[in-house]
């Protein structure tokens, strides 16, 4: 079909979908749910480049260098952390180099990354920040929501989940994700948004239109639609130099999104959609 608002809203509907089945809701973190990690890619690119040019003896201009990150960045948002650092190590052999264990370069990105997010954190755990500028617009409202209907939610994130976890107490949406806080481990393997959505699946035999999935990536709109889940695709504005994801709705409309939404703001119309109030 084509798409079409929702009378009086700016949702977005490309598909009809079995409306009034859902019980269990998963969503994404970070731009989903969580702006703490808001800018994380103006630390993964330059810390990529540079290791691009001291690992390898490329003739490549720190544009080139540039662009080739950003590139393949953006396309793996959304699946754990590891693979973006998979890719670099590939990368850096393509041109020469020897490449270290994907791990130590994700080690050395969360290093980095950390002053960013510690301030704020910081802010948060000492009530010098408030956590609604740092939470997507009315997510929490829509969480709650959820909860008086009696929906299980779940929150699956391709950030290390003890991360996850402390990032999403301090922004006082944990309580709300009954079903689990889920998120990426050292041995990556043990861990991916299909292995969630698959074990929900199989633990209460669920059809497809019971299951909603909420994100901003593709991956897990991609991981809904494998399974006849719902998905929902939040193209939420990021703050990063790169203009990465300025095509974050085309994508998500492509990767399988059902409906698009900027953020919750109209959450309201949104629950009354999708369970056919």
């Amino acid at each position: 079909m084509e798409n079409l608002f929702l009378d009086n809203t700016t949702i977005e509907i490309h598909r009809e979908i079995q409306r009034g089945n859902i019980h269990h809701v998963v969503f994404d973190f970070d731009g989903t749910i969580s702006l703490i990690r808001d800018g994380w890619q103006n630390v993964m690119v330059p810390m990529m480049v540079e290791f691009l040019q001291t690992e390898t003896d490329t003739t490549e201009t720190p544009e080139q260098l540039e662009a080739l990150v950003v590139e393949f960045v953006d396309r793996l948002t959304g699946k754990q952390t590891i693979y973006q650092m998979m890719q670099l190590g590939e990368e850096i052999e393509k041109r020469g180099g020897t490449p270290k264990e994907p791990l130590a370069y994700k080690d050395e990105y969360n290093r980095q990354l950390l002053p960013v997010v510690e301030e704020r954190i910081a802010g948060l755990a000492a009530g010098k920040l408030s956590a609604e500028p740092l939470r997507v617009p009315m997510s929490l409202e829509f969480l709650q929501s959820l909860r008086e209907m009696g929906i299980n939610c779940y929150l699956a994130s391709g950030t290390d989940v003890e991360f996850v976890k402390n990032e999403a107490s301090l922004l006082g949406v944990a309580a709300y994700f009954d079903g689990g806080i889920f998120g990426a481990l050292r041995e990556y393997k043990k861990f991916s948004k299909a292995m969630v959505i698959q074990k929900i699946i199989t633990d209460f035999s669920l059809s497809g239109d019971e299951l909603l999935i909420i994100g901003d990536g593709y991956v897990e709109i991609e991981n809904a639609k494998a399974v006849g889940a719902i998905a929902v695709g939040v193209a939420s504005v990021e703050d990063n130099r790169y203009n990465m994801n300025a095509d974050k709705r085309e994508r998500l409309i492509r990767a399988g999104a059902d409906i698009i939404i900027s953020d919750f703001r109209e959450g309201t119309q949104l629950i009354d959609y999708l369970f056919n109030f």
